[in-house]
């Protein structure tokens, strides 16, 4: 999915606004890793090395939180008392997957 200008320039606004009372962290990185992360925010069209770093822990953190559900749903499966058949089953991971996508 490609983002235009405008929509990139809407995006970091209200990344900015709804994290205003952020407090500030330090970060070492080795020389050719920066290097590679500037080339990123370069080419990706992030305002600036905080925006790419904020967005990528953000993602990081989804992504953790996301394992930890699918976790705690592997642990209920087959607790319930109803039976639920593969099909039934198959179709409601397909559902919640679903919203999870649209919450990303």
């Amino acid at each position: 999915m490609s983002l235009t200008k405008w929509q990139k320039s809407l995006y970091s606004h209200c990344i900015y606004y709804d994290y205003m009372a952020t407090q500030m962290i330090t970060v070492k990185l080795d020389d050719s890793f920066l290097e590679d992360v500037d080339q990123v925010v370069k080419s990706k069209g992030y305002q600036n090395r905080t925006e790419f770093i904020r967005n990528a822990l953000r993602e990081k953190v989804d992504k953790a939180k996301m394992e930890e559900a699918i976790l705690e749903l592997a642990h209920l499966k087959g607790s319930a008392k109803k039976r639920t058949s593969q099909k039934e089953y198959e179709a409601v991971r397909k559902r919640a997957f679903e919203e999870l996508e649209k919450l990303n």
